[in-house]
């Protein structure tokens, strides 16, 4: 099911499409005090209610697709719009539901208002998102074909054409078609010009026509001609729709027009249509699509009359579209003949030229990368792997690389045999090039980690000391060791930096491996704590509000003041990255709030508005939320109450002991797909996610219950088994499962595990 949200300032039209359609049936109204009133009345109702407020965003206009072959009753159809209006908030408001049967796929529109009864404004914020994760929880509930999750790159809908809609006549479909194909194609491309509209929509069977009066005011109209017999009058852009009438339009051209970006982004791609160029030595014109899209990830489509090949038109990731002479002229096919030769050259790559070189180059550089980020252990560093590294040995990732293949499938027959050798004979440069530029970049890292440890044993971020050797805990948080008066990298001994210390003594419980990805996130946490990058940098991730549990120790000898500082910058860095997380399952602010509460988090009302606080974390410590956040949760009309009712979560969380951060850490894995870990924690460690049922039932299903039953066939003794087993009904305890009993034989999923709803009592949180 696909669903649509449009808002508006006005209603009148939408009403006399909705209602004029041949053949519409209203399933029924809601919030009016009578199912049998006519569509006039409710027409006025909606339009004086929405007038209580001068929002631009006074109604709203919204469509339930099911897909090609699906089928609801009209009841049936009712019901889900029902859930789906109570769940978008607009449950208290006056709102129609039409049937239409002028396409081929079943579908509804919603006409409603934004604007309540007492002239406030419901709060739309993050609606398209809330609007997805509604779609896909009442696909699931009612079983309908889910709507995809990728973005789509097929053509707009040529079937909508109105002479190809049945049960309806055409001149009535003509305007809602123009809206549906002009709307899409203004929002997939920044359109610069009335010309170039007209090229876009011209496979759609639509022509435009401009005018110009004395004060230069431009007007526009539309008309389709499918040069099959069928042809319509030109309609008037205001008439199809008021943001496609010829001034609007003409503002909208003038913007994107003026940008600053666009001479960057035609530099951008006229050098990597160039390097193209330089590349081959002939180029087969039907080829150059797939060639510039390959090379270049760049869209383009060739411009063809009467099967003459007249230039291309680009297609560029910025959204603009340009035409390949608005770039240089040099770059036109009829300047190129060298190239494009008369449209009978087959493509094949250059292989004297530069360009070439570069890429083979680049081809050894990318497989030796990957052969050291491959490795089941990166023993050493990336120089001492790059120098033991034999041609042969990065064969697999040669052959595995799109860039190889690449040039493989263009450089002619009779000249694969050379191009091996070449890539084979240029290894040992590249090689020697590429250790040198780490060797120096790697000098560099350990003299930057250096001059971080002065800086934060300067400030006294951690009360670290070389009495009781605990510096050192310091240093392995950092990736780098101490010995012999001398500091290197943990995993190597290539490079050091004299550091004069004497024998220090070995701190215990120190951790024997450490991720590099948190020796990263730390680092970055300490130089922003230095003050020498911003705290909204945005190479911190959700991650970093674990730095505690991989370095205990270290963070344990945190100063207090610091400590607050990190608290409040992690909590900022957690909450913005799993936000995207959520989306999916966002149906409102009330679940944003719940999202967060699952997973230990709490929000408060300051004095500059919304702040979050969480369980791990010092009660007084808080990051404030974005005023358009804020905003948002502002719109739940029982606020107070809500706030008020998080207490009795968060008191279950702590009274279960899963306020530890390895709770969320657990669930943290799980949102990423990592199931095999969670299920390691589940089962060895007793470590359960703190995680909304929802989320949770939906990682189940997703391959968490598979990755447990896997564990089950691993299990071979009676020891594992009994762990495993402990580990699955707890599991079935968040879900909302019977709780475990010893004597039971074990079934990893019974139906139990949806049947529990005993919680423990525990202490209080202030909120």
């Amino acid at each position: 099911m696909i669903a649509k949200i449009i808002y508006g300032q006005t209603c009148t039209g939408t009403l006399n499409y909705v209602f004029g359609k041949e053949g519409m049936q209203i399933l029924g109204y809601g919030n009016t005090f009578s199912q049998n009133i006519s569509p006039k009345f409710f027409g006025s109702v909606l339009y004086f209610q929405g007038q209580r407020n001068a929002t631009k965003n006074r109604y709203a206009h919204i469509s339930l697709n099911l897909p090609h072959g699906e089928h609801l009753d009209d009841r049936a159809f009712y019901k889900i719009s029902e859930e789906y209006m109570e769940n978008m908030g607009f449950g208290n408001q006056p709102y129609v539901v039409v049937r239409h049967n002028d396409t081929k796929h079943e579908h509804v529109h919603i006409i409603t208002t934004t604007v309540k009864e007492d002239g406030k404004v419901l709060g739309i914020f993050n609606s398209h998102k809330r609007s997805m994760a509604i779609r896909q929880h009442l696909e699931k509930k009612y079983g309908l074909t889910p709507a995809p999750t990728k973005k789509q790159k097929s053509q707009l809908p040529i079937y909508r054409l109105p002479e190809k809609q049945f049960g309806m006549e055409a001149e009535k479909g003509t305007k809602y078609y123009l809206q549906d194909v002009l709307n899409s194609i203004n929002q997939k491309y920044k359109v610069r010009s009335f010309d170039e509209l007209a090229r876009l929509v011209k496979p759609y069977h639509i022509e435009i026509r401009t005018t110009k009066n004395k004060t230069g005011r431009i007007g526009v109209a539309y008309g389709l001609n499918n040069q099959n017999g069928y042809k319509t009058r030109f309609i008037n852009g205001s008439e199809v729709h008021r943001g496609l009438s010829g001034p609007k339009l003409q503002k909208v051209f003038d913007i994107h027009s003026k940008s600053k970006l666009l001479p960057m982004y035609r530099k951008r791609l006229l050098k990597q249509i160039e390097t193209t160029y330089d590349l081959f030595q002939t180029i087969s014109p039907h080829n150059l699509e797939d060639v510039l899209k390959e090379y270049q990830d760049i869209d383009i489509k060739l411009d063809i009359k009467e099967d003459v090949i007249e230039g291309y038109t680009i297609f560029d990731r910025s959204r603009y579209v340009f035409k390949a002479w608005e770039l240089s002229k040099n770059i036109r096919m009829q300047n190129c003949l060298e190239i494009f030769g008369k449209g009978d050259v087959f493509t094949q790559i250059d292989t004297e030229s530069k360009q070439f070189k570069l890429e083979v180059q680049k081809t050894i550089k990318e497989a030796l990368m990957k052969s050291y980020l491959n490795s089941p252990k990166q023993n050493g560093l990336l120089s001492e792997h790059i120098r033991n590294m034999k041609y042969k040995d990065i064969v697999p990732n040669l052959l595995a690389s799109g860039r190889h293949q690449f040039l493989e499938h263009y450089v002619s027959r009779n000249q694969k045999a050379e191009f091996r050798k070449s890539v084979e004979k240029t290894f040992p440069i590249v090689r020697e090039r590429l250790y040198k530029l780490e060797t120096k970049k790697e000098k560099e890292t350990l003299e930057k980690k250096f001059k971080l440890i002065g800086k934060v044993l300067e400030k006294g971020i951690f009360n670290v000391g070389t009495e009781q050797g605990s510096i050192l805990l310091l240093f392995q948080a950092l990736g780098v060791k101490y010995s012999d008066n001398q500091l290197s990298f943990t995993q190597s001994n290539k490079h050091t930096v004299p550091l004069k210390l004497g024998n220090l003594p070995y701190p215990e419980n120190m951790e024997n491996y450490v991720s590099t990805g948190f020796v990263r996130q730390n680092h970055l946490m300490l130089e922003m704590l230095t003050e020498q990058s911003s705290e909204n940098s945005p190479k911190l991730t959700a991650s970093t509000i674990f730095l505690p549990v991989i370095f205990p120790k270290l963070y344990e000898l945190m100063n207090p003041d610091y400590k607050k500082q990190y608290e409040r910058v992690a909590l900022g860095s957690y909450v913005k990255n799993v936000e995207r997380m959520h989306v999916p399952f966002e149906k409102s602010p009330k679940d944003y709030i719940a999202l967060f509460n699952a997973k230990g988090f709490y929000f408060v009302t300051g004095e500059k508005g919304f702040e979050v606080k969480s369980i791990y974390t010092d009660n007084k410590t808080s990051c404030p939320l974005p005023k358009r956040t804020g905003q948002y949760l502002n719109s739940i009309p029982d606020l107070t109450t809500i706030l008020k009712q998080q207490h009795i979560i968060l008191q279950n969380l702590v009274g279960q002991k899963r306020d530890n951060l390895k709770n969320l850490w657990a669930g943290h894995l799980m949102e990423r797909g990592l199931y095999d870990k969670v299920a390691f924690m589940l089962t060895a460690e007793k470590v359960y996610p703190n995680l909304h049922r929802e989320i949770l039932q939906h990682h189940m299903d997703n391959g968490l219950r598979k990755s447990l039953n896997e564990v089950t066939v691993r299990a071979t003794n009676f020891r594992q088994n009994r762990a495993l087993r402990k580990g699955v009904y707890a599991l079935g305890t968040l879900l909302g499962g019977s709780s475990y009993k010893e004597e039971e034989p074990f079934n990893g999923f019974k139906d139990e595990l949806t049947d529990y709803s005993k919680f423990k009592k525990s202490k209080g949180i202030t909120l």
